[in-house]
């Protein structure tokens, strides 16, 4: 979260500390339901750490869904609760009654419904968002369909144990036939989820997933990795922004992408025939042998780097080349909110785009994007204003975008934006 730069505390803030600190009144929590969970102070946040949560009724164990009453004894909402997470209790549903299992069912019938209804998503690709966590009422769990597959991220004990019972319904409702399900190691000890809980989940009613699968997005062929690419596979939420970068690339141009993963974006612009020349950048040998595949999928011409994005950048700038369009899509460098790490992510990205905003021709277009949810949109346009004051240039703002509507986000959860797109032509 973004720190207040002003002196003044924000009356939002005194609110919810006199809140917090104000004693509540008895409640008689005899005829409470179990299993329940009662918050310190009132919030719409789904998360809520350890300092937000007050009485849990004896007896609720691990993984059970709860009911969420607020400190006057009201009910709030319904969460899945384990009390050895970092999140002890994620509300699923705010409201003044209390929900059972069905509501997950509902969830995940709306979500899919939004992707291949709503959006209309199967005309344009077979790969995109189809459960995004939060911004689809199921805390802790992203499902991201490619092609036959489900790829499937779990960040929650609860969701572990119901999602057996889930997987025929989405399989029916997505049409695919395989799925594959990552926890994240340190993750799962903290969670309590043991690799049994996994392998019960078997196979989708195709058998085991694939590897490796092919996908279609806007015209353009990828292989996605499935056991060793990164998060679950492919990055779907750049999918609108790679369809306009390779649109606003004029004829001859040469084209520059740093930290190209799987070359997304190059093999997107090399598809149009547009560019005379396209290099992608990146240090993961493995991505680049992903990429390589993937240009000739599409038999894109492409010039391959392997190193790192910042000592390759300073190479190029003392060699004085200069690219007509520059993209600049970096891992995450804000993991922490604790301040020496997270200044450290920080100067890295104001660093970076000081570097390769030297690399653009003057009136060149420069797409640079961030990841991390920790850096709020304000703080990296700080960023991205002050490289190219430093070196006397000026931008001129065409844009700011993020995901695809398949990323949605609810409005008690803003922080889950978390990819962010500055587009800016350099002079």
């Amino acid at each position: 979260m973004r720190e207040n730069s002003s002196d003044k505390v924000p009356e939002s803030l005194i609110a919810a500390e006199t809140a917090r600190e104000t004693p509540a009144a008895p409640v008689d929590r005899s005829r409470w339901p179990r299993p329940w969970a009662q918050l310190k102070f009132f919030t719409f946040q789904p998360a809520i750490f350890p300092r937000m949560l007050g009485e849990v009724s004896s007896g609720a164990k691990p993984g059970d869904l709860v009911t969420v009453y607020d400190k006057s004894g009201k009910i709030c909402g319904t969460g899945l609760f384990n009390p050895r997470a970092k999140i002890p209790l994620r509300v699923v549903c705010h409201a003044a009654a209390a929900v059972d299992e069905s509501y997950f069912e509902t969830a995940l019938r709306r979500a899919v419904e939004l992707r291949r209804g709503t959006l209309g998503l199967d005309a344009l690709t077979d790969a995109y968002r189809l459960v995004n966590s939060d911004g689809d009422g199921v805390s802790g769990l992203t499902i991201d369909r490619y092609g036959p597959v489900l790829s499937i991220e779990v960040f929650s004990l609860g969701i572990v144990q119901r999602l057996g019972r889930w997987l025929p319904l989405l399989h029916e409702l997505a049409g695919t036939r395989h799925h594959l399900v990552r926890v994240d190691p340190e993750l799962a000890q903290v969670e309590g989820i043991r690799g049994t809980m996994i392998s019960a989940l078997g196979d989708g009613p195709g058998g085991p997933s694939p590897r490796r699968v092919k996908i279609r997005e806007h015209g353009v062929t990828f292989e996605v990795d499935l056991e060793e690419g990164h998060k679950t596979g492919f990055f779907c939420d750049q999918r609108e922004n790679r369809r306009r970068f390779a649109a606003m690339v004029g004829e001859g141009a040469r084209v520059l992408d740093l930290c190209c993963y799987s070359a997304g974006f190059s093999v997107s612009v090399a598809a149009t025939g547009r560019a005379t020349e396209v290099t992608a950048v990146d240090l993961d040998e493995a991505a680049i042998e992903m990429a390589k595949r993937n240009a000739n999928l599409n038999r894109a011409r492409i010039r391959f780097v392997h190193a790192d994005a910042f000592a390759y950048a300073r190479q190029m700038q003392k060699n004085g080349e200069q690219w007509d369009a520059v993209i600049l899509d970096p891992p995450k460098f804000v993991l922490t909110r604790e301040p020496a790490g997270a200044a450290e992510g920080h100067r890295k990205y104001q660093d970076l785009n000081q570097i390769a905003l030297t690399l653009v021709k003057p009136g060149g277009l420069f797409l640079t994007c961030s990841c991390s949810g920790l850096v709020s949109l304000e703080d990296f346009e700080g960023h991205v204003i002050k490289a190219a004051h430093r070196l006397n240039r000026r931008l001129q703002f065409l844009d700011t975008t993020g995901p695809g509507s398949d990323h949605p986000v609810l409005s008690n959860c803003l922080e889950s934006r978390y990819l962010k797109a500055i587009w800016a032509r350099v002079f």
